[in-house]
């Protein structure tokens, strides 16, 4: 046969932008050859959002797809999941099934590695949304600016018809407004307040900036939020309500809402707002997303979250807070936690503090170390859990209880062991995951199965002591 030295070769710019070229034609992509596609990036929401977004569609009698962390599924057939965002040959293959399978919209993930690495070379989407930015992946990108750069390379017109940007579902509104000026492609703007600019909010970053649409009556519901989307210019309104706890969890459904509405065509507005507007509890904006914002437990309230930056634990520990004091619960909050190895560094000490600011016990655990020695993580996380603990005992004059259990499932029966019925216990960092990576070996452990199983012993412990009746807590199944 024909040695190397014979072959043919090609010579390009950029290996991966033509991958995904040649990919998309080898499996008779490009152009309009479908799925329709609804992209979704930020730091954090970017799996609520998808999965609420598919929801959506599935109700409006739309085939839909979607591709993430969790999982990928085409229609009724799924395909297991490695990245946020597949590489460009994987996705182009994706794609062809997805027409197989007749899947008319797809939603998908799409990470700053995605964007930076070319993942989606030779795709183009109808509508993409941007739910926030915050510290993360600085390992890869150096800075914020080019965390926020390689974001905004989705919204470039050559790759994406049409942007919806949040813009103050992180931090407050910095990135949002900067990414609402910085898209090229034609722009709708969503805010959780006001859609008028006001003074400390959207107006000190661009006085000259007013949201198209607005979150607005905003009300607890169970757990949940009832919430109206309301378009400034001309008053229209949608009612809604999301059966996920959380303010965060209502800016990802107002972002899935106004994805979906420009992905299937503002004349199809009546028929959203039919499938919207339902009772509490009922609907596609109620359903579970798995590992975020779970609940697995009541009394004591235990939640699993894939809060694993400090944006993400700041908004799963308010949302926490929030709903148990909506419930009339007044009980201490305790949070485990780890940081995963291999990934940005700076983070785990300000997690540490966050923690420790927010919470009344702090269990510091192994998350998945990748190729580093796990202690050290915990050591950088303590020191800034202890830093912040000793300046709340010295300021405030409130204690916090800091622990280190190293092995994780340990440090759940710990949390379950110290917490009374009228506290609340976040599980943070894994959410959905199943193994833990100790340097190539994959040690098999779900967050969810784990605490349910710790209830589950405390329940069964509480009853085998007691002659009498025992009130105790409820296992939520999944």
């Amino acid at each position: 046969g024909q040695g190397l030295a014979d072959a043919p070769v090609l010579e390009v710019d950029a290996v991966r932008t033509a991958a995904g070229t040649v990919a998309a034609r080898v499996y008779g992509g490009g152009g309009d050859a479908g799925p329709r596609l609804v992209g979704v990036t930020g730091t954090n929401g970017k799996t609520t959002t998808s999965f609420l977004a598919a929801a959506l569609l599935e109700a409006l009698g739309r085939r839909s797809g979607i591709v993430g962390t969790i999982l990928i599924r085409a229609g009724e057939r799924e395909v297991p999941s490695t990245l946020t965002t597949p590489e460009a040959t994987q996705l182009h293959a994706l794609m062809a099934l997805m027409r197989e399978e007749e899947v008319d919209t797809a939603v998908m993930e799409v990470s700053s590695h995605a964007v930076a690495y070319q993942r989606i070379a030779g795709l183009r989407y109808a509508v993409a949304g941007f739910t926030n930015l915050t510290q993360d992946h600085l390992d890869m990108h150096g800075s914020m600016q080019e965390y926020f750069a390689a974001k905004a390379g989705l919204f470039d017109p050559a790759r994406t018809d049409h942007a919806v940007i949040t813009l103050d579902g992180g931090e407050g509104p910095r990135w949002g407004v900067a990414m609402a000026r910085a898209a090229g492609a034609p722009v709708t703007t969503l805010a959780l307040g006001p859609a008028a600019p006001t003074p400390g909010a959207l107006a000190e970053h661009d006085p000259g900036l007013r949201a198209d649409w607005e979150v607005a009556e905003l009300a607890p519901d169970g757990l949940g939020h009832r919430f109206t989307l309301r378009h400034a210019a001309t008053g229209r309104e949608l009612r809604a309500s999301v059966g996920l706890p959380g303010r965060f969890n209502v800016a990802n459904a107002a972002l899935a809402v106004l994805l979906v509405l420009h992905a299937v065509g503002e004349e199809h507005l009546d028929a959203l707002a039919a499938v919207l507007d339902v009772p509490a509890g009922e609907g596609p904006l109620a359903a579970a997303v798995p590992g975020r914002m779970e609940v697995v437990g009541r009394e004591p309230d235990a939640v699993v979250d894939f809060a694993h930056n400090p944006d993400g634990m700041v908004q799963a520990l308010r949302s926490l807070a929030d709903a148990r004091a909506a419930a009339g619960m007044r009980g201490r909050t305790l949070i485990v936690f780890g940081s995963a190895g291999d990934r940005d560094r700076d983070k785990r000490p300000v997690m540490g503090a966050i923690a420790a600011r927010a919470a009344d016990v702090v269990i510091v655990t192994d998350d998945t170390p990748h190729s580093e020695d796990p202690a050290p993580i915990r050591a950088h996380i303590l020191a800034g859990a202890r830093a912040e603990a000793d300046r709340i005992a010295r300021e405030e004059g409130r204690t916090v209880v800091i622990e280190e259990v190293a092995d994780r499932a340990a440090a759940i029966r710990r949390a379950v062991e110290l917490a009374g019925p009228q506290d609340g216990i976040l599980l943070a960092g894994r959410g959905h995951e199943t193994t833990m990576d100790y340097d190539g070996e994959l040690v098999p452990l779900d967050d969810r199965v784990a605490l349910r199983e710790a209830l589950a012993a405390r329940v069964a412990a509480a009853s085998a002591s007691s002659s009498g009746p025992v009130r105790e807590g409820k296992v939520i199944e999944s």
